[in-house]
């Protein structure tokens, strides 16, 4: 079926080849993970932009002796395609399937894995001091994106490997995007070294003239490198950024020519000490859809390749967000929006289009983020922090040390709360309840639907005397019930019974959905934090059975608040017999369909019918 493909099970039969099969090969990987990736979704744009980059990467190192190192790893199926998994291809993301990341268990070609931004540098040095300390030789590669180097982390990084000066590569894939456009100094700093022709130019041509010349070139050109600086300030008035840091550059390279590609791979490999190969691409390459608009084509459901992916109003969380978000900022001039390189995955692409004076995108800089919101709000300002909830971990320091102590009224929006499905299990948001709950002065809020959120939104705005988190799933927005109204007590669901539910959030709908077939009076908890003890006392105290069911890790989560609850008011539950926390055990969860996912881990609602009735029958 492919020319070219069908003939590389592996990178030694890649490296078999020659320049212009390559190219052919290049072509037959696109049209697969077209083919592919549309009929079980996953990200499309970020991988037909590293084509030909990953087969000159293989073609030149030897994984996996060579370490290559993929940031975040949702552009590595060009990766696993030439490493052997081709033919496992349709299982993408499904339960039981090949990751969309990269997993250390799935080959040993995944050197490392992530599904967080801008670790790829950090962990390429400890693999390198690693090689050296026992006294090993192979090569240690990070690639890592332009947005990712907007995350602290890969700074930090650079600045240590340059000061170590530890023998390895990074490779800078420059596609100017991350999910949403690159914003700030580092993007324009890059764009103005991928628009000096000039400079490099004049350098590539003065040094290949002069080291022609016998018994002079050679001391020649190491007398104009010791005018580099002179000249690069000239020339490119701070573009040489890496330099400075210690770390020898070369490029800016046409990530799509795998010729020059393989060319400047072998420079790079006889560079002693840290070097950044600067490699421009361009998402989404080879699929016209995906070119014009990559964001469309990061993330895709299942879509017919010739007719590519369709919008569709939504009405999920996200969206219900962002357009209420819209109608509290018409009525009040202090409301912010800030996101972390994620304005349209949290909706807030229509808010920065009515406010953009009002939006802000920091980048991959959750930490960075959190601690501005901090510093908008001693000034009066009302910040609405949007951020996954995965994501949202990284600022654990900066909400608990510039948000909480100071008792500062900032708004976490924590979207993607819960399993989050086919991702998997570094982006479910299954850990935020936990971490929230140990911080003094916050206030954690979950609601149920759509009508309870809005109301959450509104309490928040008006809420002065600290930190307001409202965690709410990926989805679409419904209404269910009534809605309970500020400040958000306990709710009864069903009426009491022997048997009783303790839910909140999303999982409130499916707990009353298996307590009505089980006979289970249902409480609904739309205020985790502070848990209002004389109400659950009230509804809960007669009972002989009592599960609680959430979709956190029950180690720090709603199920502990109410054991705590029930052993400080022990003398009050004289009938109860059996109490049991369901939510997520202490693992973690893999990635597939979010109903199999719940299904697997014994929380759909014919397991949750099987567990009460279990207890009812002694």
């Amino acid at each position: 079926m492919y020319k070219m493909l069908d003939r590389v099970n592996s990178p030694e039969e890649l490296k078999a080849l020659s320049l212009d099969e390559l190219k052919v090969l290049a072509i037959d990987i696109r049209q697969f993970l077209i083919e592919n990736v549309s009929k079980t979704g996953g990200h499309l744009a970020s991988n037909l932009g590293v084509v030909e980059l990953t087969i000159a990467l293989h073609y030149c190192f030897n994984s996996p002796t060579d370490k290559l190192i993929w940031d975040v790893g949702h552009q590595a199926y060009v990766h696993k395609i030439l490493t052997g998994r081709k033919d496992q291809f349709d299982s993408l993301r499904q339960w039981g399937g090949l990751s969309g990341f990269l997993k250390r268990e799935e080959s040993p070609h995944d050197a490392f894995e992530a599904g967080h931004s801008s670790t790829s540098i950090s962990a390429g040095i400890g693999m390198a001091i690693a090689r050296d300390i026992a006294q090993q030789e192979y090569d240690v590669v990070s690639v890592i994106g332009d947005g990712a180097l907007t995350g602290g982390m890969a700074l930090e990084a650079l600045n240590f490997v340059g000061h170590q000066k530890t023998n390895m590569k990074v490779i800078l894939n420059d596609n100017e995007m991350s999910i949403s456009e690159n914003v700030g100094g580092i993007s324009k700093a890059l764009s103005q070294i991928r628009t000096t022709e000039s400079y490099a130019k004049l350098k590539g041509e003065t040094k290949s003239t002069l080291s022609r010349i016998p018994n002079v070139g050679r001391s020649m050109v190491e007398v104009i490198g010791k005018l580099k600086d002179t000249l690069k300030y000239v020339v490119v008035d701070g573009g040489y950024f890496f330099e400075e840091l210690g770390l020898t550059y070369i490029g800016p390279i046409n990530g799509h020519n795998v010729n020059e590609l393989i060319e400047n791979i072998a420079i790079i490999k006889r560079v002693k000490g840290p070097v950044v190969m600067h490699v421009i691409t361009q998402k989404g390459k080879g699929y016209i859809g995906a070119e014009i608009n990559p964001n469309k084509y990061h993330g895709v459901g299942k879509f017919d390749p010739k007719v590519g992916v369709q919008s569709s109003p939504k009405h999920d969380y996200s969206s219900v967000f962002a357009h209420h978000l819209m109608d509290l900022a018409e009525k009040h001039d202090d409301i912010v929006a800030i996101s972390a390189a994620m304005i349209t995955g949290t909706g807030l692409t229509s808010f920065k289009e009515r406010f953009p004076e009002r939006t802000f995108d920091v980048g991959i800089a959750e930490q960075h983020g959190v601690t501005m919101a901090a510093g908008l709000a001693t000034q009066g300002i009302k910040p609405f922090v949007a951020i996954y909830s995965t994501f949202l971990q990284r600022a654990y320091d900066q909400i608990l040390h510039d948000v909480c102590i100071q008792k500062l009224p900032v708004v976490f929006c924590i979207d993607r709360a819960g399993l989050v499905g086919n991702d998997g299990e570094t982006h479910h948001g299954v850990f935020d309840l936990s971490y929230l709950s140990q911080m003094p002065n916050m206030t954690i809020l979950s609601p149920k639907d759509e009508v309870e959120f809005k109301a959450m939104l509104d309490y928040a705005y008006a809420y002065k005397e600290g930190p307001v988190a409202i965690r709410y799933p990926r989805g679409n927005a419904e209404v269910f019930g009534l809605a309970s109204e500020a400040p958000f007590k306990p709710q009864l669901i069903l009426e009491e019974k022997e048997g009783m539910l303790i839910t909140t959030g999303k999982m409130t709908e499916l707990g009353v959905k298996a307590a009505h077939q089980a006979g289970f009076g249902v409480v609904h908890v739309p205020c985790i934090k502070p848990i209002d003890v004389e109400a659950i006392l009230a509804y809960t105290q007669n009972a002989k059975w009592l599960f609680t069911l959430e979709d956190n890790t029950v180690n720090g989560g709603l199920g502990e608040k109410i054991e705590q609850v029930i052993t400080s008011h022990i003398q009050s539950y004289n009938r109860l017999t059996h109490f049991e926390m369901l939510g997520i055990q202490d693992t973690f969860v893999s990635h597939g369909n979010t109903d199999r996912l719940l299904k697997e881990i014994g929380l759909d609602v014919e397991s949750l019918v099987e567990k009460m009735k279990a207890v009812q029958n002694g």
